[in-house]
């Protein structure tokens, strides 16, 4: 039996990625499901694996060459397109059926745009070159903290525009993904899923905002009416106390700070994104370039590991 390639896309070139990356060769991480293939510029990775005294012989590389030689630490614009030809060939790859699934190691929004390009974040970017017009943010924990599934009604938005971003239709579509995925990518029979309100003390009964009477509590009886188990919508800063939580397979945030918070506080080091909605399979790190670790081997990869460790047992569940 041939095993399943999963596509590790090695990021920003000069941040930390390339270093995570190249600590894969000496984990167990996914081994016995799936084969690795980071994508990324040989060169770069042989010169960043001397660096850090690894033997690079053992990782499976597709070469995607820098467009502007690379300093370990200094963002340059030359190289915003190759972050993208990167996602491009992984991203391509999955829907061509090569790869099984696509992990990302992190990359610097800001070195994108600063080149001209317009890039909000991977999840938007995927979104669009799927042709998927609705995706679902979810970071979640491992390890210990395997119960922490957070997904996001809403991303990468000013908080000033939250509120009106949360509509009856557009709530209704994020929980069908997140269940939908849920489903059929976790393998959870009737998922619980928490859902927090947008406002202090979930609106205070009207007295701190009406979303949760206009919006959120009529979208959950209509979709608890399916059959759907929903709680909510619960003030979200007991909602994730671990007496609430307890039972919970997934908790569905309203805007990016109230849910990643949390997270990231309880599973940082081995915390992961998962994009749901696209028609193929993505995981992530949830933590940035930290430009100032790059080539120095005080890159922390278990996000990395847990990423790859997540994808493989979903393509192993299919």
């Amino acid at each position: 039996m041939i095993a399943p390639v999963i596509a590790v896309s090695s990021g920003e070139p000069a941040g930390i990625g390339p270093d995570i990356c190249l600590a894969l060769q000496k984990s167990a991480v996914a081994t016995r499901h799936c084969r690795l293939v980071v994508l990324g510029d040989r060169d770069l990775l042989r010169e960043r694996a001397h660096r850090l005294g690894i033997d690079i012989a053992g990782l499976e590389v597709r070469h995607v060459p820098l467009r502007a030689p690379c300093v370990a630490g200094r963002l340059d614009t030359a190289n915003a397109r190759y972050v993208l030809d990167l996602l491009d060939a992984a991203c391509d790859g999955c829907l061509r059926g090569e790869y099984a699934a696509m992990v990302t190691a992190p990359v610097h929004k800001g070195v994108i745009n600063d080149a001209g390009i317009a890039f909000t974040g991977h999840t938007e970017y995927l979104a669009e070159r799927t042709g998927t017009p609705r995706v679902v943010m979810m970071l979640a924990g491992t390890g210990e903290q395997a119960g922490l599934r957070v997904a996001l009604a809403t991303t990468h938005l000013p908080l000033k525009d939250v509120p009106a971003a949360i509509t009856r239709e557009e709530l209704t579509t994020t929980i069908r993904i997140l269940h939908g995925d849920l489903v059929g990518k976790f393998g959870f029979v009737k998922p619980r899923i928490l859902v927090a309100g947008l406002n202090p003390h979930a609106g205070e009964g009207g007295h701190l905002g009406m979303e949760e009477i206009e919006v959120i509590a009529p979208v959950l009886d209509a979709l608890r009416a399916e059959g759907m188990d929903l709680v909510g919508p619960l003030p979200a800063d007991t909602l994730f106390t671990r007496k609430v939580l307890a039972g919970s397979d997934a908790q569905l945030a309203m805007y990016h700070d109230q849910g990643l918070a949390v997270l990231k506080y309880a599973a940082f080091e081995e915390g992961i994104n998962i994009t749901l909605g696209l028609p193929i399979l993505r995981t992530s790190v949830d933590h940035g370039t930290a430009l100032d670790l790059a080539g120095t081997g005080r890159a922390d990869p278990r996000s990395l590991f847990a990423a790859v460790q997540v994808a493989a047992d979903i393509v192993a569940r299919r």
